[in-house]
């Protein structure tokens, strides 16, 4: 059988990286969450509107 070589390069973890990644999940976050509300509201004004 052929035998497989891992290799892992270790990186050091900042403090500072791991508050980026989450700084931008969050604002990915509420980013998704201001479209979904206003798509919603503009659902329910198109049904109030047509259906109302």
């Amino acid at each position: 059988m052929a035998e497989v070589n891992h290799e892992i390069d270790f990186v050091e973890v900042k403090s500072e990286d791991i508050l980026a990644e989450r700084t931008h999940g969050w604002d990915m976050f509420t980013k998704a969450t201001k479209w979904g509300i206003g798509a919603v509201i503009v659902l329910l004004l198109f049904l109030y509107v047509f259906w109302g």
